[in-house]
This record gives structure tokens, sequence and C-alpha cells, in this order.
């Protein structure tokens, strides 16, 4: 709709500052044209828009001129909500900035708007950290959902193992690590983590339940992954590593840093003392932090990611 482009248009140049024309169009989606008619438009309104010529010219607000619009539509608001998870904003260390205008968001929201942000906040929980992505398929992802919002039971036929059980569960929340999707749930007192992807079938029931009280989802992940770890094989290693994969590496499920202190080398490395779950998997993660980690011990995963290397080479050389 032309009124949903020129409100656009001016929260593109009150946010950007000055754009070109041509600019415009391509964040928009249309012609030149249809911009240039469109900035005359809101002239002709009273908006102080304007034009400068010239290489560096482009399309203006006055700088006076602010929109009072904050008619931002449930699903907008809700969708900005939900990147507060991401943890890409502490590395970049702007999370604390970040809660605070996620709370200055929620304070300027409709009523409406912040109960259901808190909905999703209790129900849905995203994990950014670097497990390795999935091609898995989720086709009750839907009906899950729909046991989360509704509050009610859920029944299940669900791979474990090499065999395949059915369950009641309560469904308290979805996670998602990168794009597998978990449910959180509850059965007979006590709270599970089951993988979408393995759902064979599942049904809606009519039965609601309530939920545990005090219950975070995310403090519920957090320990949960925590105590995945502990179960897994391990498999210790040695590393030479910067700082900033060192940090990348801590969120892989399948690698825990025990120890770490500065190289005698410098140049942003550290020492670090690991744990993998296996020799495959060390040797995977390791090739995958290309020259910013080097394995000092064990020998075998040293020769490893060697040998690894050293076929990569040669399939490129190879190739020449």
């Amino acid at each position: 709709m032309r009124a949903d482009r020129l409100l656009s248009i001016l929260l593109l140049l009150q946010n950007q500052g000055k754009m070109s024309t041509r600019h415009l169009a391509e964040q928009l989606e249309v012609s030149e044209r249809t911009i240039t008619r469109d900035l005359e438009a809101l002239s002709t309104a009273g908006i102080p828009v304007y034009a400068e010529r010239g290489s560096q010219g482009g399309w203006a607000l006055a700088e006076s001129y602010r929109t009072n619009l904050t008619g931002m539509r449930k699903e907008e608001v809700i969708s900005l909500l939900l990147t507060h998870h991401s943890g890409l904003l502490g590395d970049l260390g702007i999370q604390e900035h970040f809660q605070s205008a996620y709370q200055k968001l929620l304070a300027a929201s409709p009523a409406a708007i912040r109960q259901d942000a808190e909905l999703i906040r209790q129900r849905i929980h995203i994990d950014g950290a670097g497990w390795h992505a999935s091609e898995e398929t989720f086709p009750w992802l839907s009906l899950v959902q729909e046991a989360v919002w509704t509050q009610r039971k859920l029944w299940i036929r669900y791979k474990k193992d090499h065999e395949v059980a059915e369950r009641i569960i309560n469904p308290l929340g979805l996670i998602a690590k990168r794009n597998v999707w978990y449910v959180a749930a509850e059965r007979n007192g006590e709270l599970r983590t089951y993988r979408i992807s393995k759902l064979e079938e599942a049904r809606l029931l009519e039965e609601p339940f309530e939920r545990p009280e005090g219950f975070n989802l995310a403090e519920y992940w957090e320990q949960s992954t925590v105590s995945f770890k502990s179960r897994l094989p391990r498999y210790p290693a040695q590393v030479r590593i910067t700082e900033s994969r060192l940090r990348r590496l801590q969120r892989e499920r399948y690698a825990k840093v025990l120890r770490a202190e500065p190289d005698a080398g410098g140049n942003g490395f550290v020492r670090a003392d690991m744990e993998f779950q296996t020799l495959e998997s060390a040797c995977e993660l390791i090739l995958a932090c290309g020259p910013e980690i080097e394995v000092l011990e064990p020998a075998e995963l040293r020769e490893r990611v060697m040998s690894e290397a050293r076929a990569i080479c040669n399939m490129y050389l190879g190739g020449q």
C-alpha cells in the first residue's frame, strides 16, 4: 500500500539520513519514478523533505523534523524482542545496550503487546550459540507450538534411541538452536527436552495443564546444556588459539574450555586446555577454525588435523 511505503520512506530518511532515489527504490523494491512521486507527495503534504543535487546529493529531512509515528504492529515489535537472545550481541559487547533499548521499547508499547512479549519470552528461547547447522525437518512444529500457546497436553510418539515411545507431555516452551527445534516439557513431575524432528506423530489433547511455578525457559535450557555436556565422552586436548575464536568455540555443544592463559607468543593467542567429545569431532571443530588455532597435544589429534589439511590442499592443487 502507498501509505505504508510513504511511512517507510519517512522512517528510512529519519534513521539513515540522506539517501539517493536509487537507494530508496532498492530498499522498498519499487521504481525510482515511484520514489520521486512519493517524495513529491510528502513535500506537498507539508513534510520538510528536500533534494540535494550533485554526486553526493540525495533526499533528506530537515534536521529539526522527527516523525511521531509509534504505531508499530504487534508482529513487528515481537520480532524485534525475540532478537535479544542472540549471542552475537554479547560478542560485540552491546548486550547491555540492547537490554536498555528492549525495556524502552516495551515501555512504549501498548499493554496488549507487552503481555504478548512476556508470553513470547516465557515460551520461546533462541539459543544463538554455534552448534553445527542441521537439515532436519519439523512437520509437527506448528502443532507443538499450538500446544505451548494454549497450554494443553500433548500426546507424542517419539524416537528414543532405537525404539519408539509414546508419551503424554505438558509442553512448556520451544527452543531453537540454529535451525533445530526442541520442546521443553514436564512429564510425571520431571522436566524433559524433546527434539521435535524425532516426533513421528503428535496429537493435541483437550486437557489443559498448569505451568510449574517459577519455571524459566532460558535458565532451564542453560542448565540442561551444562548437564548434557557433563555426560558426553571426553577427549582432552591442548591448543593455541586466538581469544576471539576461543569465545566462539566455548559455545559449541561438543567443546568445553577447562583452562586458558595468555600464550608466550602473544599476538592475541591464548593457550587452552579443552575437552572435545571424540577425536573425530575435535578434528572437525579445529579444522573449522582455520589458522586461528593450533593443536599442541595430543600427537594423534595434531597428526589427524595435519593429514586432513594436506588432503584439502592436494585436492585444490590437483584441480589446477
